[in-house]
């Protein structure tokens, strides 16, 4: 196994259940990938240290293999997440949320009654939505696969787009909604808003970790695969990867197979080092080593081009710290967990998150910028001024800005991702693989898994033989 972030750390534990001996490489000294914990100082303690993460992250109900996994490792779910019913709500009440009164309703009365009652809206703006979405539903959430976000909704109210198609798709997709794919947006919806959910959890229930993203996933995971004798080696990157007559060579040491769960440039860069993809002589093997057909060499070309290219989108994330004038800790207005923030290119930040409703510093706030564009210390300067405005939050002190660059791939319409199996005995597993879910911790947890069980139904003769 190449990577441990999460789709690395599912379809290891996923194999180790089928039968293997797992062995798992992660260049960072941390495991976790993309969704990791950081540590910054926060509180009015100067000395004072709290677990950030690498980027705000909201599950869902409907995240049921997330879900799932977590509890197979022993995570205690319900407090580890934080579970609020749907709410889209701005600082001053308006927007669109779930009332309470109805929030144990089955799917989609719960909608429903989130449609009817919508603070702001009016009747042509919620007649408009629920004949929307009965026309999506009629037609099975599918669309044609090059249509757009912005296309879909095209006949929806502007306030209707704002206050809920943006946000959602902007937090599922990370894509602007003029590049972003219909068809994948669709997918979710379907699950999250119509979904029957995980346990008790209804699909459109917001789960907020209450815990650093290492314990959430990695350090559980890791726990779990020692106890089974895993193999687990951070700081140690992978520079090649080489095809052997009946399996793979990774440092002097063979295996039955790999599966390559790391970012899709690098597993790009290590097929490429196996020789694969390699343009093939006429008589159909390859130029540099002759390790396959034609066939297999045009293959591993496609998977190869696929995978580089990727286009990608950025999300940054503000940390800062609140205060009253008085010097005490200053939460969001009403004592909420989240609240929706109206952006703009002046004010880029969709959501604001209060971390110490979920076991953080008091006064510890993350603001989250998806499809981000422009340098750090603008996004910072134009996120605190967003505050200052939309939540009166005039004591705010930066305390740490995450800007990954490269945060998920952008779900565009049509877009021909990578495919799992990329040879004989070598797999791929990321959220970039192809699949119905965009970048999202469900995705590469679900990617992972199914890597394994695609890895285990070509490789089943060598299961369990400790390679």
């Amino acid at each position: 196994m190449v990577g441990g972030g999460w789709a690395g750390l599912a379809a290891a534990v996923r194999t180790t259940e089928l039968g293997w001996q797992v062995e798992v490489f992660e260049a960072a000294r941390q495991w976790g990938g993309r969704a990791r914990a950081l540590a910054a100082h926060a509180g009015s303690d100067p000395a004072g240290m709290a677990t950030l993460d690498n980027g705000q992250h909201i599950l869902i109900g409907g995240y049921s293999a997330t879900l799932g996994l977590l509890q197979q490792l022993g995570v205690e779910l319900e407090s580890a997440l934080l579970q609020l019913p749907l709410d889209l709500r701005y600082a001053d009440g308006s927007g669109l949320a779930v009332p309470a009164w109805a929030a144990r309703w089955p799917p989609p009365l719960d909608l429903l009654a989130a449609i009817l009652g919508a603070r702001g809206w009016d009747w042509r703006d919620r007649f408009a939505l629920l004949r929307t979405s009965l026309r999506w539903r009629a037609n099975g959430f599918t669309c044609a696969a090059d249509l757009s976000v912005a296309g879909l909704c095209a006949g929806l109210p502007p306030r209707v787009i704002d206050e809920l198609i943006e946000p959602l798709c902007l937090s599922a997709l990370n894509t602007p909604l003029a590049q972003a794919s219909a068809a994948v947006l669709l997918r979710v919806l379907q699950d999250a808003l119509f979904g029957a959910g995980f346990g008790r959890w209804r699909g459109a229930d917001l789960l907020l970790p209450r815990v650093g993203l290492d314990e959430l996933l990695p350090g559980p995971a890791l726990r779990w695969l020692a106890g089974r004798g895993a193999r687990l080696h951070a700081g140690r990157r992978v520079t090649a990867l080489q095809r052997q007559p009946e399996g793979w060579r990774i440092e002097a040491q063979d295996y039955d197979a790999v599966l390559l769960a790391c970012p899709p440039r690098e597993a790009a860069r290590l097929v490429r080092s196996a020789g694969l993809g390699e343009m093939s002589n006429p008589n159909g093997s390859s130029e540099s080593n002759g390790l396959g057909s034609g066939l297999a060499d045009q293959a591993s070309r496609h998977w190869i081009a696929r995978a580089e290219a990727l286009d990608y989108e950025a999300i940054a994330t503000v940390y800062a710290q609140a205060q009253r004038a008085d010097g005490s800790p200053a939460g969001l207005p009403h004592g909420a967990a989240m609240v929706a923030l109206r952006s703009s290119r002046e004010a880029p930040a969709q959501f604001a998150f209060d971390r110490g409703r979920l076991g953080g510093p008091a006064g510890l706030l993350a603001f989250v910028v998806s499809a981000s564009r422009g340098e750090r210390a603008e996004i910072e300067r134009q996120v605190l001024a967003q505050a200052r405005e939309q939540l009166g939050l005039n004591r705010l002190q930066a305390l740490r800005t995450v800007v990954e660059k490269r945060a998920t791939f952008a779900c565009t319409p049509g877009l021909q991702r990578p495919g799992a199996e990329i040879a004989p005995g070598l797999w791929a597993a990321g959220d970039y693989v192809a699949g119905p879910y965009p970048a999202t911790l469900e995705g590469a947890v679900r990617s992972g898994q199914q890597a394994a069980e695609g890895l285990q139904a070509g490789c089943w003769p060598a299961a369990g033989s400790g390679r």
